[in-house]
């Protein structure tokens, strides 16, 4: 099982009391870039385009923390950027872990070996580790040879450690199911805890923009990928009422403050992969951001996108909306087969709006003001 009892227990309970509280807008997973900097430029990848004053920010401990308190969601994934370059990050981990949040650490496991003896295992930590396939997939995904390697004996690493471990996978239009399925099977083996699968998101400013998939090609590929597990060997970390939406059965809508991101800029409207605008606080963002203008049929932006961190929460909604349903998804497995279910009208799609180059400009304006303030400081 992909997700363990006692955290989908907790969750479960914290959704179904926001339901029976009448919450209309309730975040499920705090998405915490505690930094942009990486040791890696994957083509897909449009978090590290940023000068670098901008790259060399960092979230302290503190912010961190607050920022766990303000949002309150009971998982918080820590993501980047490689959050293993963060001088402090086993303290932001360890004290997520003291308030009985879930901590998924997201790494290419470049530096995780060296950085082990940092952690320790606990029911509420699990590392999520970045492979993109196997060793061709992922080496040519990231655009640099070894990385598979070094992640694979990561894994054996942090496994006989007594960790738990996630594969995070996410898949391309070059993608073939076969050979999907042939990871999964491999990782499988290793002892993974769980697999989090998603298609990829056409960032604005990812080198590669030949390659994310629209609507139609995900769900043919993830129904292709899902055929090859007759069995249910893969145990992946998501619900399967959201499996069941990639592979085109379910017409969901984006629940973007699902899943709301705290970086060094602040708040990231709307969502943890659009960013046009910031607010100073939570509260600020949930209350003032104008949720109609995105997703699916909103905006032309979100037109392909399918992605676990808009569409994840929707699915957990729904099955505690409706659990006879979400009881009956998990017996029979995704269904492969059959018509798809209607797909979202976007002939009322707003026209995209092209801002990144606007907030890095306003970044680097404050950190100009900043930086002679810190030079009188240490001097």
């Amino acid at each position: 099982m992909g997700i363990p009892l006692h955290q989908a227990f907790r969750v479960g309970a914290y959704v179904l009391s926001q339901h029976l509280k009448g919450v209309r807008r309730y975040p499920l997973v705090l998405m915490l870039e505690p930094l942009f900097r990486c040791n890696l430029a994957c083509s897909g990848c449009g978090k590290i385009d940023y000068p670098e004053p901008i790259l060399n920010k960092r979230m302290s401990v503190s912010e961190c923390l607050e920022a766990v308190e303000e949002c309150g969601a009971p998982v918080v994934s820590i993501a980047g950027g490689e959050p293993l370059l963060h001088h402090e990050i086993e303290s932001i981990v360890a004290g997520i872990i003291a308030r009985r949040r879930y901590v998924y650490l997201c790494t290419n496991a470049l530096v995780l070996e060296k950085k082990l003896e940092r952690f320790a295992p606990n029911r509420f930590f699990a590392w999520s580790i970045h492979l993109d396939g196997d060793r061709e997939m992922h080496d040519r995904s990231v655009a640099q040879k070894g990385v598979y390697d070094r992640a694979v004996a990561a894994i054996e690493a942090v496994k006989a450690r007594g960790f738990r471990v996630n594969v995070n996978t996410t898949l391309f239009d070059d993608a073939d199911p076969l050979r999907v399925a042939g990871f999964f099977d491999t990782v499988t083996r290793l002892g993974v805890d769980g697999i989090t699968i998603s298609p990829g998101y056409a960032y604005e400013r990812a080198p590669d923009q030949e390659h994310f998939l629209n609507r139609r090609r995900t769900k043919e590929l993830f129904r292709a990928v899902f055929r090859r597990d007759p069995k249910r060997r893969w145990a992946f970390n998501q619900s399967r009422l959201f499996l069941d939406f990639l592979a085109g059965n379910e017409t969901y809508r984006c629940t973007p403050w699902g899943n709301p991101t705290r970086n060094c800029f602040g708040w990231q409207r709307p969502c943890y992969l659009l960013g046009e605008g910031y607010a100073k606080t939570f509260k600020e963002l949930m209350e003032e951001t104008d949720w109609e203008l995105y997703g699916t049929g909103n905006y032309e932006k979100c037109a392909d996108c399918m992605v676990h961190s808009g569409y994840e929460a929707t699915a957990v909604a729904d099955a505690v909306r409706h659990p006879l349903k979400a009881a009956a998804a998990a017996l029979r497995g995704v269904k492969t087969e059959g018509e798809m279910a209607p797909e979202i009208d976007l002939s009322r799609q707003r026209p995209a709006e092209y801002l990144f180059s606007r907030h890095v400009e306003k970044a680097m304006e404050e950190l100009a003001v900043e930086e002679p303030g810190a030079k009188r400081s240490r001097a």
